[in-house]
């Protein structure tokens, strides 16, 4: 069995990603699945986003009467 110098170093855990945090010790598989769930939060960013706008529209055209 091959000695692992990291061993015991602690690692993020993998659903927690931080803006401009060290990327280096991520591997290629790990940077795929943050790249995955940072586009679902986009998506549902964007989602809420409309929502919002959708309602401004909706009162604005309201109250103008």
């Amino acid at each position: 069995m091959a000695f692992d110098p990291f061993a015991d170093e602690p690692r993020a855990p993998l659903g927690v990603h931080e803006i401009g945090q060290d990327l280096s010790m991520l591997s290629v598989d790990e940077l795929d699945e943050r790249i995955g769930l940072l586009e679902k939060e986009i998506a549902r960013l964007k989602e809420a986003k409309s929502a919002k706008e959708n309602s401004r529209a909706a009162a604005s055209a309201f109250f103008k009467l």
